[in-house]
Formats: C-alpha cells, sequence, structure tokens
C-alpha cells in the first residue's frame, strides 16, 4: 500500500468522524482549541485503535483467508464506502444520538468515537491482508489517527461557522474514497491493473 493510498484511505475513514465533528461543532456554538483538541484526539485516538484491533483479528486468521484476501478487502471496502454515501443521500434530516449534543464529557465522546470508528475495525482487518510488517503498520494507524485528528479539529471549527452543510458531502467523498480503493485492490490482484 502507498503513502498516497495510505493518506486517501485515512481521508476515507476520517469523513465520518469528520461530519460529526461538524455536528458538534454546531451544537456547541462557540469553540476553542482546547474543545477542538478534546474532540480530535478522542476520534483521532479510536481511528488509530480500531484499525489495530482489526489487524490483530486479521492476522490471527490469516492462513484461512490468504488465497481470497483480495476479495475481503473489496467486499469491506465497498460495503463500508456504500454505506456511508447510503447514509448520507438518504439520512440527511435524521440524526444520530448524540450528534447534536454539546457534551465533551468522557462517556458522551467515547460513544461517539467508538460509533464512528467501527468502519476503521473491518480496514484493519484488510491491513492484515495489504501490510506485511509491524513498522508499516504503525505508520499505517498513526497516519490514520492524525489525519482524523486533524480533521476531527477542523470539523469542529467548521461545525461553528457554516452548520451542517458540509456534513454529507464529506460522508459521500469519504465513501467513493474507500470504493475506489476497493476497487483498485481487487483489480490490482486480478492483473487488471498495475501502480
Amino acid at each position: 500500500m502507498s503513502i498516497w493510498e495510505l493518506i486517501l484511505l485515512a481521508v476515507g475513514l476520517s469523513m465520518d468522524a469528520y461530519a460529526v465533528s461538524i455536528c458538534k461543532g454546531l451544537a456547541l456554538k462557540k469553540v476553542n482549541f482546547p474543545n477542538m483538541l478534546v474532540v480530535g484526539l478522542w476520534f483521532g485516538g479510536f481511528q488509530a485503535l480500531m484499525p489495530m484491533l482489526g489487524y490483530l483479528l486479521g492476522t490471527t486468521f490469516a492462513k484461512y483467508i490468504e488465497s481470497i484476501d483480495h476479495w475481503i478487502a473489496f467486499i469491506l471496502l465497498l460495503l463500508i464506502g456504500g454505506n456511508m454515501i447510503r447514509e448520507a443521500i438518504f439520512d440527511r434530516g435524521a440524526e444520530e444520538t448524540g450528534e447534536a449534543d454539546a457534551s465533551l464529557a468522557p462517556l458522551s465522546m467515547l460513544i461517539l468515537a467508538v460509533a464512528t470508528s467501527i468502519d476503521a475495525l473491518a480496514v484493519g482487518i484488510t491491513f492484515s491482508t495489504l501490510i506485511a510488517d509491524i513498522p508499516h503498520l504503525i505508520f499505517a494507524v498513526a497516519s490514520i489517527g492524525v489525519i482524523t485528528c486533524a480533521l476531527s479539529c477542523v470539523g469542529v471549527k467548521l461545525g461553528t461557522l457554516f452548520g451542517a452543510r458540509f456534513k454529507s458531502k464529506a460522508e459521500i467523498l469519504g465513501g467513493v474514497i474507500l470504493v475506489l480503493l476497493g476497487v483498485k485492490i481487487l483489480l490490482e490482484h486480478l492483473g487488471v491493473i498495475s501502480f
């Protein structure tokens, strides 16, 4: 997995957290840097933790799925990305529990951080088939965490400035990125394309 693919994947995965951060900023009305950092660290931390857990799960079963690993990566990324697109288009008016809550209390943030990082757990499973060594894994999960943290901080600020205008666009962009990465992985393994 190239650095550019990893950055695109990190941006795609961070879009759920980004969208929720926008809503959090909207609920907070006024934000300061510590508020932005709290949201960013919660979301970035869990976006880094979940792929690591997924990787550990995936490596446990790697010998059983080695011959179909590219199909698993393709299907997981297609489902995750497709679901993000579907939710952005069809659930525009629906608010998830806690999205508009202004609380930055640990329990409130924990629930949101876990909810927005479940997709990253599934991506971590695909990492077990794409990343061969620990240094690359650490770089991958750190990149996901840092990018999510940064975008979440920006999302909180944008929420106070522009409201929920960018929420669905961010989710659609994230979904498209994940679907395209899944297609690329499948086509590379089938030998149709090579990068």
